[in-house]
This record gives structure tokens, sequence and C-alpha cells, in this order.
């Protein structure tokens, strides 16, 4: 008779199974206690794969399904082991190039661009639906460092080469696919039969790849083309493979030969070249009396409009820096979300009417006291700060609600200049792995917290889910209503923020709900070499985060 080992599910249910039982087989015997198709186990403060096989008692084992953002996160990865797996099918030799994030998807590109036909794109997704029909087993291989890097050489991968030349690791982590072998950052399904869900769209120069809605995971996600957007992260990616830096390996690479100081040089100027030429457009639309600059929490927002005022300065322009926190309603007039807290996001926290009155009375040449809200008191206070503008003055507003027009819509669409801003990474790890920005912008907001407002790395991460809500609700849905958009990621700077955000990520203790993702973080940054900040102008965008700005 089988020895047995017991299983204890985190609801508190026991249960009893053969020894060497693998994940995927609970996960079978549970399903009906899950709404959508489990992807992934956690036991105690570990993510487990399903594959992994039980050989000794279990307490507190959990299953995540397409619900969970790490269970979406591992549909999505193995999808995209599907796409390269059915294209060299279809196309022995083709390259896929996973490039970014797009409404519903990823964006991804054909090394060969002769390839990128509606033709070809439709193949590829037909080939994609007969391996998941043929039921595939997708399995890991641990190999050593050594054996992995001949491995990728033999398979001319170079930029898996690049990237484990830098990998502080003894072994590697290889998936398996109908003889198809790649390394991917994190875990994969057991099998083709469980990615039901997907759909080739043909987009500009290369193709989307859509998931299932995060929302509903049993729908797929709808795809909006997003013209403005794709066109910034076509231009960073140009022009990162231009300075051959569009992966870590190439960064680590300049880093490891002393040659960091001029990517951060030729970085930097190209963020004032680029706040240079929005400050060009303002000037030439005359009739601009008001800028609106919005974006996502911790796009440097506020070193951004500081950077533009001085632009706007040299093009004989006088602007006036307006906070939209002044025109919050007093507390007690402030909205509640749907757990009954303050929801200061929310359009109806700020006083539009007060706003609109107040800027129209100043294009129209009136004076105009402005408010202070304080914040200990919850009250808008008056302290006799006027303002009056001239000929030559602008008036320059950053703030969460700046690309909805509901916000201004009293103000002629002729008087307003629209400016999104947010931190598109165009960096990957290598060609099949992104860095998703929301990692960029969450070790941003983490180090910038802890730095200037004390904050614990896992207060950050316990309202980033509330934060994310925010952005998706108020922010991302107007984002192509920017008259301009401007891209604050700064390309080597995940290797600066690892000196800061490393020691932070190593507080949270094994026993914290965030431990799992605070690991998940630390090992996407052993794949950076360190930078330190001595070679960071103080004018940057990420001195914002990391200190020493010459900006208040």
């Amino acid at each position: 008779m089988s020895e047995q080992i017991n299983v204890v599910l985190k609801n508190g249910k026991k249960l009893h199974f053969n020894k060497g039982i693998k994940l995927f087989e609970i996960a079978e015997y549970v399903k009906q206690d899950y709404r959508f198709p489990i992807m992934l186990a956690k036991i105690g403060s570990s993510f487990k794969e399903l594959c992994t096989a039980l050989n000794e008692d279990v307490e507190n084992l959990e299953f995540m399904d397409l619900s969970h953002k790490d269970g979406m996160r591992v549909y999505q990865r193995s999808a995209t082991f599907l796409l390269i797996a059915a294209a060299k099918r279809v196309f022995p030799g083709c390259n896929i190039l996973v490039n970014h994030h797009i409404t519903g998807g990823y964006f991804c590109e054909f090394e060969d661009q002769c390839l990128c036909t509606p033709e070809s794109i439709s193949k590829i997704e037909s080939a994609m639906h007969e391996i998941v029909k043929e039921e595939l087993p997708i399995t890991k291989q641990i190999l050593g460092i050594e054996e992995a890097l001949d491995l990728f050489e033999k398979e001319n991968r170079l930029d898996k080469k690049r990237l484990f030349k830098y990998r502080r690791t003894s072994t590697v982590n290889v998936y398996c696919l109908d003889h198809i072998k790649d390394y991917f950052y994190g875990y994969m399904v057991t099998n083709t039969r469980h990615i039901t869900l997907f759909k080739l769209i043909p987009y500009a120069h290369g193709f989307a790849l859509q998931f299932p809605n995060e929302q509903n995971p049993m729908q797929l996600a709808e795809f909006a083309p997003q013209p403005k957007l794709s066109e910034v992260f076509r231009e960073s990616e140009k022009w990162a493979r231009i300075m051959d830096v569009d992966i870590v390996g190439s960064l680590n690479d300049i880093i490891s030969k002393g040659k960091a100081e001029d990517l951060i040089k030729i970085s930097e100027a190209l963020h004032e070249k680029k706040i240079a030429e929005i400050a060009d457009k303002i000037l030439a639309k005359k009739c601009t009396k008001l800028v609106l600059i919005a974006g996502p929490s911790s796009s440097g927002k506020t070193t951004f409009a500081q950077r533009l005022c001085i632009q706007l300065r040299v093009n004989g322009m006088r602007p006036h820096i307006i906070s939209l926190d002044d025109y919050f309603v007093n507390r007690e007039h402030t909205p509640r979300d749907e757990f009954g807290q303050y929801d200061f996001e929310a359009l109806e926290a700020i006083d539009v009417t007060l706003f609109n009155e107040h800027v129209n009375k100043l294009i129209q040449g009136e004076e105009v006291e402005i408010p202070r809200f304080n914040f200990v008191t919850g009250q808008r206070e008056y302290k006799g700060q006027c303002i009056k503008l001239e000929e030559e003055d602008i008036l320059v507003v950053e703030g969460i609600h700046g690309l909805n027009e509901k916000l201004s819509y009293a103000i002629a669409k002729e008087n307003k200049f629209k400016v999104y801003i947010s931190c598109l990474t165009q960096l990957n790890i290598d060609y099949h792995n992104r860095i998703p920005t929301t990692d960029t912008r969450l070790m941003r907001r983490m180090v910038r917290d802890n730095q200037y407002r004390g904050t614990s790395p896992e207060r950050t991460m316990e309202i980033w889910a509330s934060v994310r809500r925010g952005e998706n609700k108020n922010i991302f849905p107007f984002q192509e209503e920017a008259d301009v958009m401007f891209n604050s990621v700064l390309i080597y700077e995940l290797s600066v923020l690892k000196q800061k955000a490393e020691p932070l990520l190593f507080r949270i203790e094994r026993t914290s709900p965030f431990y799992a993702e605070a690991k998940r973080m630390l090992k996407f940054l052993e794949y950076f070499l360190t930078l330190d900040t001595a070679s960071i102008p103080n004018n940057s965008i990420l001195r914002e985060f990391v200190g020493g700005s010459s900006f208040s």
C-alpha cells in the first residue's frame, strides 16, 4: 500500500493522498471550489508550480485561479510560449519578439518583418489551436548554468546567453513544448489544454496576443487600438535598439565595461529633448492658457512639470503651477469607495465647479485667490495667494484627472493642452520576457515612499491594488485624449533602483502576505548589475524617487 501524506487546505479542509501526488492532481480534485481554472498553488508563503510533487505533509495549501493576478501571469506566460512554439512549427527559424503590454494583451513583432502579414498571423493562430487540441505537456528541465549557456548558444539565443552571463545562479529552469526549449521568468501551466482563450490580432508593424479579460477571465479581453501610446512605445523601443540596450544583458554589458555614465547622459538628454519639444508644441498652439498633466502613480509628474516650466520659460512664457490637490472638497464632502474609505482619487473629490470658475476668470485676465488645502484639518483655506495672468502667462496643472474632459468642462478646447506621462518600460529581460511597467512604477513608489514618508514596503504593496484600481478608472481610459505623451522611464533606472529597493524587500518577513510578491521582485532584480546615483543629474526624474533632486 502506498504511503499517505496529509494535506491541509488554507480553508482548514483536511485531505489525504498518496505520497508523490502532483499539485495539478489535487487541483483537479478541488476545482469545484473555484470559479475559474486553477493556474498556480501556494504553500504557506511560497508559490508552487502545479507540476510540483508532494512527498511530505503539507499545511496551508491554496490555489490561484485565473481571477488571481498571479494565476493570470501564469496563463499569459504559458500562452506566450504557445505562440512561440506555434510560430516555429509554421515557420521554422522564425523569431517572435514580445515587446510591451497593449490593451488586453501583449504587442509582438516578427524579427523578420517580411512575415508580418495577416496570412502569416492567421496560420500561427491556427497552429496554436492545433497544439492546444493535441494536449501537449509543458515540462521543466533544471539545467546547470554551463549546459544552459551551451543550449542558448546552439539555438542562437544570444539574448538569453547575455542574460545568464550575469546571473549568480548555478541552475536555470528551461521549459519544453513541442521540441522547443526556452527560458521564462516565472511558472507555466502543465499542459497546453489549459490555454484555451487567446487571439492574434494584426496591429501596426506586428500583432497583439490577446488574453482573457482580467475582470471576467472566461471572456477574451476586448482589443482597443491605442495609436498614440503605441507610437510612444515604438519610438522608445526603436531608440533602445539603436543604442543596443533593449534587453537586460546589453545594459549589464554597458555597466560592466564602465560605460554607464555615457548611457545616463544620453538617456537624460533624450528626456530634455522631448520636454523641449513639448514646450515648443505648447508655444505653437497660440491660444493655450492651461496645460493639464496627468499620469499614473510614480510616473514622475512633479519633476516633469517643473522641467516643462523651465522649457516654457525658455520659449518666453511665464508658467504658474497650480496643484489640483488644493481644489479638494472639504473632508465631510469627500466621497467614499465601496469599502467605506475616503476615495480621494474620485473626480467627485475635486471641487470641479470652483476649479473651472477660477481658471476661466484667469484666462479672462481677472485676478483670482487660489485656495490651499489643509490635509491635517481636511479643509480648504485661503492664505492670500493671488494669481493674475498676463499675455505671456500660462497655467500648469498636474493631477490624475487632467485628461478627463469633465475636469475642465467649462474651458474652451483651444485654451487647453493635455500631456499624458507614464513610465513605459522599453527594456525587456530578453526577447520573450517583458518587464511589466507596473513593476517599475511599484519599485519607484516603494523607494520614494520609504525615503520621504517613512512608509514601509509592506504598506506600499498593501495600497497598490487600490492605486491600480483608481488608475484603471480615472487615468487609463482617457490617455488617448492627450495632445502629447511623454515616456518618463530611464533605460538605466532599474540598476539604480535595485540598490535602494533590495534592502526594503528583504525586510518583508515570511509571515507577511506580501512575502511571495517581495520574493518575486527580488528574483527579478537579480538580473541587473547595480549602479549608484553619483552620475545622475540632480534634475533627473529619477531623483524624485531616489533623492537628491534640485526641485522641491
